[in-house]
């Protein structure tokens, strides 16, 4: 796959012995082997077969869209684009798949062009708009996001059969997902290092006027350039759909940064001229294997952050350093036959000192015993809302009680990350499984694994569609927003003009509230709705939105918001007015929100206890782990706390 970018010169102390080259020559490459042998001896999990596949599957996506920013990173381009392009590509052919009857391969016609269409925008910006590649990728990311919104009108769209089996196994075992990395790093590679338009981007990104003097139609290049990146990106989406059986219009978000950190790790200078096809999908590996490794070691879902940056910047900190060691850049292709035959038995070099490392680290686990506590994991949709905090302190109380180790994950809500740790949980040697899912729909490949692998899986406050789940610990949503409609309805007297605040766009429990409050409104056609919109159940984001509403409608009577931390956010907004002439009802009964209702600035929560949720989760992981029969479908009850009664409510 490799495409050779740089000559290696040795210094004059002379020519380095082999692994000495292999460190010097190949940052990205040594930190990769020295990242899996100590997370080998670290955990008896890591080096197995199922584990080194996950590794593959959760690098695909992320490679494939780096191969692509290969492209702009070469010729000193940037493309912050790719992870909104990707989502709109798999929207767009969802969308036309169906819900439209469009047939399936015109479809995946129609998401490449769209993947196209997309880069030649950003291409003409760039080249013939002038504006700097950073502004115009980031008006892109915005518009493509968008347009995957409203195509979608925020939810996910079932994804067509045919094409979802891109996400399956051949014979059972291989990964589709990492055939076509393969294959797209093939693509990648040819085109850097035998076609004109490869050479165009070293020469582009060397020095660009030097190109143009040259002869080189650098405008034109350029718009290929972005196209090509678009390309990479449509297939991403493709296969990261096909993976969820969905195509999810918030999916891929924040992934340019993982593509532009994979490309960076890989050897590629931002300066442009330099970079490789082999280098980025070492970058994406270097990745998949941190992520995949800190989950297996249980290491804290906020320290996994910190780790994966300390790492990033020694992986490209140890590329400098080879760099001033005497490696110099050229162009793509310069290198001659001796030196391919030098790098081609380095790698050999690498692969025999990281298999005789290994293989004697094997043996620290071969015949341990272990703990013969149970093991659980427990995959959270985000732990950046304290709901979601509240669940897993209350299962963390209860495994500790019970004796049971507890493994927590957060996903950031990303469904492709927690596709990811459910795999991960999978493949290592846990007892049962604890979902939270991010979307219920997207969850459903991960959990159907999980059961051909005979490990209970329990679904916590958000079930999981077209899978079985041992059992449903749930308080019901809609049944919430039925609730919350009626007690701002009675506190207004059946009549008034109220704004909601809605979760975020895509996600369950935003869809399951919002219906719950239309549903409950239905009995009150006094009360009018002049107003709604998402604020991601973001605080922050609540008191933009709100106070951008009150100037439109600055008479509004009351406010629904679909959690308490949106709740919080508008009653900023609102000011004196909270509690006073604006009652506000929020949902959740977080430790906020309950001071907040003590107050006397929010009305009311719809409370549904997370504690116990996370609690009565964890009783269920462990009853189903020993064989006891356990019900499908366990509800914790909703509660509306309102000041008269919140000193009673513990949560």
């Amino acid at each position: 796959m490799a495409t050779d970018t740089l000559d290696s010169r040795t210094g004059t102390s002379g020519a380095p012995g082999g692994l000495r080259r292999l460190l010097l020559e190949n940052g990205a490459l040594t930190a990769l082997i020295v990242l899996v042998i100590v997370l080998s001896a670290l955990s008896g999990d890591f080096l197995t077969t199922d584990n080194l596949l996950n590794i593959g599957v959760q690098a695909a996506v992320t490679a494939i869209l780096a191969f692509g920013v290969t492209f702009v990173i070469v010729s000193a381009g940037i493309d912050l684009s790719v992870g909104s392009v990707a989502a709109l590509s798999a929207t767009v052919l969802a969308w036309g798949a169906t819900q439209h009857g469009v047939p399936v391969a015109l479809a995946v016609i129609l998401a490449i062009i769209t993947g196209i269409v997309c880069g030649l925008v950003n291409g003409f910006l760039i080249a013939y708009g002038k504006l700097p590649p950073f502004i115009a990728t980031l008006a892109m990311l915005s518009v493509g996001r968008g347009l995957a919104l409203v195509i979608s009108q925020g939810s996910p769209i079932p994804f067509p059969s045919s094409v979802s089996h891109l996400g399956d196994t051949l014979g059972g075992w291989l990964p589709v997902p990492v055939l076509v990395m393969v294959v797209m790093g093939l693509i990648a590679a040819f085109v850097l290092g035998r076609t004109y338009i490869g050479r165009s981007m070293y020469a582009i990104g060397g020095n660009e006027e030097a190109a143009r003097l040259s002869g080189l139609r650098v405008k034109k290049q350029k718009l290929a350039i972005y196209a090509l990146s678009g390309v990479f990106a449509a297939a991403a989406g493709i296969v990261l759909a096909s993976r969820l059986s969905s195509a999810q219009p918030q999916a891929a978000d924040g992934y340019e940064l993982d593509a532009i950190a994979a490309v960076v790790i890989g050897g590629a200078s931002l300066a442009g001229g330099t970079g490789k096809a082999f280098g980025t999908l070492i970058g994406a590996l270097i990745l998949a294997v941190l992520r995949n490794g800190l989950n297996l070691l249980s290491v804290s879902a906020f320290w996994q952050q910190v780790v994966i940056g300390v790492v990033i910047a020694l992986a490209v900190l140890l590329d400098t350093l080879r760099r001033k060691a005497g490696t110099v850049p050229q162009g793509a292709g310069s290198g001659g036959g001796g030196n391919r035959g030098r790098q081609a038995a380095s790698y050999g070099l690498a692969a025999v000192v990281t298999v005789a490392i290994v293989g004697a680290t094997s043996f620290l686990h071969n015949g341990s015993s272990g703990s013969d506590n149970p093991k659980v994991g427990l995959s959270l949709s985000t732990l950046n809302n304290p709901f979601f905090v509240q669940i897993r302190a209350g299962a963390q109380a209860e495994a500790k009680k019970l004796g049971v180790g507890l493994t927590v994950t957060d996903a950031q809500n990303d469904a492709s990350q927690q596709a990811n740790q459910l795999q991960n949980f999978t493949s290592s040697r846990l007892g049962a499984i604890i979902v939270n899912p991010v979307d219920s729909d997207a969850a459903g490949n991960s959990v159907k694994a999980a059961d051909q692998a005979k490990i209970p899986v329990i679904a916590v406050d958000r079930g999981v569609n077209n899978a079985r789940t041992d059992a449903l610990v749930a308080s019901d949503n809609v049944t919430g927003g039925e609730l919350a409609a009626k007690t701002i309805a009675e506190k207004l007297g059946g009549s008034g003009k109220i704004v909601i605040l809605q979760g975020q766009a895509g996600t369950s429990a935003a869809r399951e509230r919002a219906a719950g409050f239309a549903a409950g409104l239905k009995a009150y056609p006094g009360i009018q709705v002049v107003a709604q919109q998402p604020a991601d159940f973001d605080r922050t984001k609540g008191l933009d939105v709100m106070s951008n509403l009150l100037q439109a409608h600055p008479d509004v009577q009351g406010v629904i918001a679909a959690n308490d931390e949106m709740a919080l956010g508008a009653i900023k907004a609102l000011g004196s007015k909270a509690g006073q002439s604006v009652p506000v009802v929020g949902f959740d009964g977080t430790p906020d929100g309950l001071t907040a209702v003590k107050n006397g600035t929010l009305y009311a929560s719809v409370a549904q206890q997370p504690s116990q949720l996370g609690k009565i989760a964890v009783d269920n992981a462990l009853d189903a782990l020993k064989g006891k029969k356990i019900n499908e479908t366990v509800k914790v009850p909703v509660k509306v706390v309102t000041k008269d009664n919140v000193n009673g409510f513990t949560g």
